[in-house]
């Protein structure tokens, strides 16, 4: 079923080649493996060197792409960030590409700011650079959070097996697939694209078993809830909890739009969320939003973009589908709250703790580290007011 979600060239008697896996971090393992294993075949069948295999992705993947690289001794080539373009660069990927890489990673709906990566470009400028060098460097599609969403509601999108480089596809069922966690999903092409040594058979629970993991035992709970989800809701079903997503994420943006005091850096087609950030040069971070929310119920986390844009700190919210159009509004109604108590900090930390300890910032310094001496102040502040109070 999530074969022909993501147009596999099936036939009618032909059976779809996947393995339902703890979450997209070990779907991301066997697929790695799976590329790593055909290229070794290859370069071994023209007596190559078989030593140095690379993967090609942008600095923006999530933790457990480096995990694999480590785990398997594969070498991780990043395409590093820039301010404003958050995804990987089709065309630095491309360059980056040698006889060494064993695939090029892009990603369906990227943790930092929920965009899709542009990966018919990629598929494009690879059948080119595969045609004049002969390599045949194929692509994974890294879809966890947008696998279960591209197909429903932006359904002209060509990011999948429609394209001929893309050979395999991973997604969590437990993110936008509505089921509970621990369950995730790699699709194959075809046969051929997972090589048959890496796959074992047994027999003894009566008959032939192929498996393909580097789990072991586990419970079948969460792959009984994913076929039951996608039987009982179907397409139009998960077409209805898609799109609105997408109008609460709408009315999210627009509501944080209305502060005047952030930037959107999150685009309007990718997964269901919202990325801010303060505008202009603010006495306070993202970090002290986060953490004053908190007493409001919300967890809205903040980090820093990696390489080369650690400089843009943001704040993202994610839409699921038990997230309302009210909850959208009281969130907005709450951000507001913390905004006009950080507006009257400054003051109040200064008389508390002096200038020379709070404010006195040389016009040399970057932004970043006036932020930085602002943080420090006014942890600095609320912890005194919590030992005087005797509050936490």
């Amino acid at each position: 079923m999530i074969a022909r979600l993501f147009n596999a060239p099936l036939g009618d008697t032909e059976t779809a080649m996947g393995v339902g896996t703890v979450g997209s971090s070990e779907a991301i393992m066997l697929a790695g493996l799976a590329f790593k294993r055909n290229w070794q075949n290859k370069r071994k069948a023209e007596g190559k060197t078989y030593d140095k295999p690379n993967i090609v992705t942008g600095a923006n993947v999530q933790v457990c792409w480096e995990k694999f690289a480590r785990y398997f001794e594969v070498e991780l080539k990043e395409i590093k960030l820039s301010e404003g373009y958050y995804v990987m660069d089709p065309d630095k990927a491309v360059e980056m590409v040698d006889e060494n890489t064993i695939c090029v990673a892009a990603i369906l709906g990227s943790t930092l700011t929920g965009e899709f990566e542009d990966v018919k470009r990629l598929d494009d400028l690879l059948v080119k650079k595969n045609d004049a060098t002969g390599w045949n460097t194929p692509i994974h599609v890294d879809a966890a959070s947008g696998g279960f969403i591209a197909p429903f509601i932006y359904p002209e999108l060509e990011w999948d097996f429609r394209l001929p480089l893309v050979k395999s596809i991973n997604v969590s069922g437990h993110k936008y697939g509505l089921v509970y966690a621990g369950i995730g999903w790699v699709v194959w092409r075809t046969q051929h694209d997972l090589p048959d040594e890496l796959i074992f058979h047994i027999n003894y629970l009566g008959a032939d078993q192929p498996t393909f993991t580097l789990n072991f035992s586990k419970g079948s709970t969460q792959i009984i809830a994913q076929y039951y989800q996608l039987i009982r809701l179907g397409f139009e079903g998960y077409t209805n909890v898609m799109e609105n997503c997408r109008e609460n994420m709408l009315v999210l943006k627009e509501g944080i739009e209305k502060t005047e005091r952030f930037n959107i850096v999150s685009k309007d087609v990718g997964v269901p969320l919202v990325a801010f950030s303060l505008k202009g040069q603010s006495f306070h971070s993202e970090f002290e939003i986060s953490e004053m929310l908190r007493r409001f119920g919300w967890i809205v986390p903040a980090y820093t973009m990696p390489a080369d844009a650690q400089h843009i700190t943001v704040l993202r919210v994610v839409i699921r589908e038990d997230f309302s159009r009210t909850l959208a509004e009281r969130l907005v109604a709450d951000i507001l709250k913390v905004l006009h108590e950080l507006d009257t900090l400054p003051s109040k930390i200064s008389r508390k703790m002096g200038a020379e300890d709070f404010g006195n910032v040389k016009g040399k310094k970057v932004k970043r580290e006036k932020l930085m001496e602002v943080i420090v102040g006014w942890r600095k502040f609320v912890k005194d007011r919590k030992k005087m109070n005797g509050v936490c």
